[in-house]
Protein backbone atom coordinates (compact mmCIF):
# COMPACT_ATOMS: atom_id res chain seq x y z
CA UNK A 1 0.00 0.00 0.00
CA UNK A 2 1.53 3.31 -1.09
CA UNK A 3 -0.30 5.48 1.44
CA UNK A 4 -0.86 4.94 5.13
CA UNK A 5 -4.46 3.94 5.81
CA UNK A 6 -4.94 7.13 7.85
CA UNK A 7 -3.84 9.46 5.05
CA UNK A 8 -6.58 11.55 3.54
CA UNK A 9 -5.71 11.95 -0.10
CA UNK A 10 -6.91 14.42 -2.69
CA UNK A 11 -8.61 16.75 -0.20
CA UNK A 12 -8.90 20.22 -1.74
CA UNK A 13 -7.51 23.06 0.35
CA UNK A 14 -8.63 26.67 0.03
CA UNK A 15 -6.29 28.90 -1.99
CA UNK A 16 -3.90 31.06 0.05
CA UNK A 17 -4.82 34.76 -0.09
CA UNK A 18 -2.43 37.33 -1.52
CA UNK A 19 -3.54 39.85 1.13
CA UNK A 20 -6.50 41.12 3.14
CA UNK A 21 -9.39 40.67 3.51
CA UNK A 22 -8.97 37.23 5.04
CA UNK A 23 -11.69 34.72 5.87
CA UNK A 24 -12.50 34.16 9.55
CA UNK A 25 -11.73 30.85 11.24
CA UNK A 26 -14.99 28.94 11.69
CA UNK A 27 -13.93 27.90 15.21
CA UNK A 28 -12.24 30.89 16.85
CA UNK A 29 -13.16 33.75 14.43
CA UNK A 30 -9.49 34.82 14.01
CA UNK A 31 -8.22 35.70 10.51
CA UNK A 32 -7.02 32.78 8.39
CA UNK A 33 -4.55 32.74 5.53
CA UNK A 34 -7.42 32.14 3.08
CA UNK A 35 -9.26 34.79 1.04
CA UNK A 36 -12.56 36.11 2.37
CA UNK A 37 -14.19 35.19 -0.94
CA UNK A 38 -13.57 31.45 -0.36
CA UNK A 39 -16.83 29.57 0.19
CA UNK A 40 -16.29 26.69 2.57
CA UNK A 41 -14.77 25.79 5.92
CA UNK A 42 -11.68 27.83 6.75
CA UNK A 43 -9.50 27.36 9.83
CA UNK A 44 -6.70 29.53 11.19
CA UNK A 45 -3.28 27.83 11.42
CA UNK A 46 -3.74 27.07 15.15
CA UNK A 47 -7.19 25.50 14.76
CA UNK A 48 -6.07 23.67 11.62
CA UNK A 49 -3.18 22.12 13.56
CA UNK A 50 -5.44 21.22 16.50
CA UNK A 51 -7.99 19.63 14.16
CA UNK A 52 -5.22 17.59 12.53
CA UNK A 53 -4.12 16.40 15.98
CA UNK A 54 -7.70 15.36 16.85
CA UNK A 55 -8.15 13.39 13.64
CA UNK A 56 -4.68 11.81 13.51
CA UNK A 57 -4.29 8.09 13.98
CA UNK A 58 -3.69 6.99 17.54
CA UNK A 59 -2.19 3.82 16.61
Amino acid sequence: MSEDYCTIGNVPKPPVADGPPYAECVLCRKPTEYPESYKGITLCPVCEWQEAQRTACSG
